[in-house]
């Protein structure tokens, strides 16, 4: 059987790295977080809506969703992040990461299952599992519908 899945990787804070699967992902841009209108009342990870092919794209800060300090507090990156579009059964939603790495065959198989206590709490539900890379650093693998799912969104969608 194939277990081989294709991943977009990028960076998590300073020093982590994390995947999503190919098979989640739309599209992948380039914003300008001058053109993201920020939406009052919201949690602190959520940027605001990015106008998006004519839709209205929810964006949010993934590192600051899973307890990282914030990007917005770095100035160098404010003028451009990436933004990975995420879809499930229709639902959009645009997680800005700090840089993307590479697009990367991974064996499933491989994948571990997380144990609660190798992970920081805010991106424990978030996780499918994680791949040891070959300098045995952890690689997390993001489950891209139970964040598109996550409840904190459902009042928002």
């Amino acid at each position: 059987m194939e277990t081989q899945e294709k991943f977009l990787s990028f960076n998590l804070g300073v020093s982590d790295t994390a995947v999503i699967s190919l098979q989640h992902i739309t599209e992948v841009l380039q914003v300008s977080l001058a053109e993201i209108c920020s939406v009052p009342q919201m949690p602190s990870s959520v940027l605001g809506i990015y106008n998006w092919r004519g839709e209205m794209l929810w964006l949010v800060d993934l590192e600051a969703m899973f307890g990282y300090p914030l990007m917005s507090q770095e100035s160098n990156l404010l003028s451009k992040m990436m933004a990975i579009v995420l879809e499930n059964e229709g639902k959009y939603l645009g997680l800005l990461v700090r840089r993307l790495l590479d697009i990367e065959w991974l064996d499933t198989k491989q994948m571990k299952v997380p144990g609660a206590e190798l992970f920081y709490l805010k991106i424990s539900p978030f996780l499918q599992g994680y791949f040891l890379n070959d300098s045995e650093e952890i690689i997390f693998n993001l489950d891209a519908i139970s964040i598109i799912q996550a409840p904190m969104w459902e009042i928002h969608n």
